[in-house]
């Protein structure tokens, strides 16, 4: 008999979401460069020790016990007995010599392909047939089996810091590690700690209150963006199925020199770039919204010596001020909507942070009611998101990871989403949408590198 866990409330809530446009997996995209002595057919020797591997640990050994009802109100995980390690590890090819444009394109359609409930959600395509050699993993995961920081901490497991280590097992078949011994048993709270308690979340109340009253004032707001200010745009329409993903690469030294000369940050300048590649491709189209676009930010809350476990995250809302046609006052309309919104969460607690932004954030409930899309306003208009990755060089069996791109969810009414993770000294995007809906998204990456050379320029 195999073992049985429930699904907690949240993941539950990510297989509810699961539509046949709107899928919640998220991805990544590793490129490598081979190490100098591999031979022609290493990838070929690498799938025949896969499939020798027939053994997974969890989580990569479980499956839904509802598969055909993936919101059975008493969904669970269960052991797949019969796990086929040639189903879930892949291996692709590109029309050799290929490029990054053909790598993109053949990212895009994998990611478009909704994930097997009657399998264990993941798999791992390896792509060769880039120059030189490289070839490329891409990595998909249901959200609802692990969340996508946990997934890439665990596929990083078969990666390794030493390019002389060429043995290091494939990420699903490690055990887990042992859990810790139970915690003492919590004392019975006292009558203080419980007025301590209940006099912190009147605080909290009070704090939330009085930032919600700025948000929604017009008089004190300025330059804050509010909840349903953002204007109705072909980003925020029902979406198709078929995605693309396409990415950049740009050195942090560089974009760190160009924030500074501008006296803003390093998350402003991500901001501008979005915003001037945005604004140019919907200006080709003649899509421009008068109303500049708005983003909404994921914020960590967590302490820097915080261990780590369950959700610390806030959001606060941002403009892309795509409506300003000049690079120098886009970016300083930028950095002024970033600091009066930062300045909203000054003094909160974790708690009251975290209570602030679900309730800038509900709006965006209103489309996902069915008909609403395209006719109530958007919450916000598209999900940027700045995540730290690996500061030292990753290998995988000897070959150097040349970057990391993260691929994450859109869905009906938010139809692009762009995630920015830093890999040693780079930073690299990932701007993934939806093909029928933002035609010729790819040009976003095209006009974010010549975004920042404007503003060089310009600086």
């Amino acid at each position: 008999m195999s073992a049985t866990k429930r699904l907690n409330p949240l993941d539950w809530t990510f297989l509810a979401a699961e539509t046949r446009e709107s899928m919640m997996h998220v991805g990544s995209m590793m490129p490598f460069s081979p190490p100098p002595d591999a031979p022609a057919d290493w990838l070929r020797g690498l799938m025949d020790e896969v499939r020798t591997q027939a053994r997974a640990y969890p989580p990569w050994n479980l499956k839904l016990r509802h598969p055909n009802l993936i919101a059975h109100p008493l969904q669970a995980w269960v052991e797949d007995e019969h796990f086929d390690v040639e189903y879930h590890v892949r291996r692709s090819a590109l029309p050799a010599p290929g490029d990054e444009r053909e790598l993109g394109i053949l990212v895009s359609r994998l990611h478009s392909h909704a994930i097997d409930f009657h399998r264990p959600p993941w798999e791992v395509h390896f792509i060769e047939g880039l120059e030189g050699g490289r070839f490329a993993m891409y990595f998909k995961v249901h959200h609802a089996l692990v969340d996508g920081y946990t997934g890439v901490q665990l596929l990083s497991r078969s990666l390794s810091h030493r390019a002389d280590e060429h043995d290091t097992p494939m990420f699903f078949t490690r055990k887990p590690p042992a859990r810790e011994k139970p915690a003492a048993a919590t004392p019975v709270p006292t009558l203080s700690a419980l007025l301590a308690l209940a006099r912190e979340q009147a605080g909290s109340t009070r704090t939330i209150t009085r930032a919600l009253g700025n948000t929604l004032s017009r008089k004190r707001r300025g330059a804050l963006v509010s909840p349903l200010q953002a204007p109705k745009s072909i980003l925020n329409q029902r979406i198709s199925r078929n995605r693309r993903f396409a990415t950049q690469q740009f050195d942090v030294a560089r974009l760190k020199s160009v924030a500074r000369r501008l006296d803003g940050t390093l998350n402003d300048l991500v901001l501008a770039l979005c915003g001037a590649a945005l604004r140019r491709l919907l200006c080709e189209q003649g899509e421009l919204p008068d109303a500049p676009l708005t983003a909404m930010l994921p914020v960590n809350i967590r302490p820097k010596d915080d261990p780590g476990g369950g959700n610390a995250v806030g959001a606060i809302l941002a403009s892309l001020a795509t409506d300003v046609a000049d690079p120098l006052e886009r970016f300083g309309a930028i950095v002024a909507s970033t600091r009066v919104a930062k300045a909203q969460l000054e003094g909160m607690t974790r708690a009251a942070i975290m209570q602030y932004s679900a309730v800038l954030m509900s709006p965006m409930l209103l489309s996902q009611i069915p008909g609403a899309v395209g006719r109530v306003r958007p919450a916000f208009n598209l999900v940027v998101s700045n995540v730290p990755g690996p500061t030292k060089p990753l290998y995988f069996r000897g070959a150097h990871m040349d970057a990391y791109y993260p691929l994450s969810i859109p869905f009906h009414g938010y139809g692009l989403n762009v995630t920015v993770m830093s890999y040693l000294e780079t930073l690299n995007f990932g701007f993934i949408g939806c093909r029928d809906t933002i035609p010729h998204l790819q040009r976003l990456a095209v006009y974010s590198r010549e975004a920042l050379e404007e503003l060089e320029a310009a600086a």
